[in-house]
């Protein structure tokens, strides 16, 4: 019986150690990645978070539901800039919910008319080039090259594990590379297929607008900056912000894998390629 009573204190102990393991973890879903709508959710055992708020309310409380997850638990939302695809829910958010917003001062100043009143306890200034520290999150900021006030992404980083937001920017420059290399995962920006836009419906001045320093990543610039920045801790990659006028989760998808193939870059090997969707949310993981 004593033997007995030991080996089962020791599995107990053992089963609690998986157990902090396994929730210990940083966990990510993309709620929502388009051009018309992105939401992306973080997690950590002291801080449920989300990345911009480009859908109502309703819809970001419903997305989250789908995964599990209370809307009611969530307390940060870090904006990367004005644009109505980022924003459209903070302020409905950080009234109803009471939730800290993070952005930069020039971002702030642009987003205000569009947001609604937001209560000055809840407004944080987080400028670009920053490291904010959350209890076990920290977080990374980095300023990007978009049309917008002064546009910056994130870098998330728990126990070890790192995950990266970049979307919404023309080009990524090798500080911003450096900045981002050899993260557990990404969500990186394949906008468009190059050859859908030009010979789509958009006006000129909007497709030069688009192919600009300040516009969006193509599928190719995506492939081009995942073989880039990766290493051998990258497991997961996000095709993210894709255009439903000029590309597919399947043209996306081809043009990225044919790429990093052609360079011997092992998908579906050492890492993974996953699609996002403008209205669906993707499945929860552990980075």
């Amino acid at each position: 019986m004593p033997l007995l009573g030991i080996s089962l204190r020791v599995l107990q102990r053992q089963r609690q150690q998986e157990t902090k393991i396994v929730s210990d973890d940083l966990k990510v879903s993309v709620l929502v990645s388009s051009s018309s709508g992105n939401v992306t959710y973080i997690e950590t055992p002291k801080h449920h978070v989300l990345v911009d708020a480009g859908m109502s309310g309703k819809k970001i409380k419903e997305s989250l539901e789908s995964i599990g997850k209370d809307i009611n638990d969530i307390d940060s939302l870090f904006v990367t800039h004005e644009h109505s695809d980022h924003v459209r829910g903070v302020g409905v958010l950080a009234r109803r919910y009471d939730l800290n917003v993070y952005a930069n001062k020039k971002t702030w100043a642009a987003m205000s008319s569009k947001i609604g009143k937001v209560p000055e306890e809840k407004k944080n200034i987080f400028e670009h080039n920053k490291v904010l520290t959350l209890d076990d999150l920290d977080i990374q900021s980095f300023a990007v090259s978009h049309d917008a006030a002064d546009p910056q992404f994130y870098k998330f980083y728990h126990n070890g594990k790192e995950f990266v937001i970049l979307t919404d920017t023309g080009y990524v420059s090798e500080k911003v590379a450096k900045t981002i290399e050899n993260a557990d995962g990404y969500l990186m920006e394949c906008n468009h297929d190059i050859e859908m836009l030009r010979n789509g419906m958009y006006p000129w001045p909007l497709k030069q607008r688009i192919l600009s320093e300040k516009g969006h990543l193509s599928n190719d610039d995506g492939a081009r900056t995942i073989m880039d920045v990766i290493g051998n801790k990258t497991k997961e990659i996000y095709l993210g912000h894709l255009s439903p006028e000029n590309n597919t989760k399947q043209v996306a998808r081809d043009s990225v894998t044919e790429i990093l193939e052609q360079h011997d870059f092992g998908v579906g090997h050492d890492f993974q390629i996953m699609d996002t969707d403008p209205k669906v949310a993707d499945p929860l993981i552990s980075l």
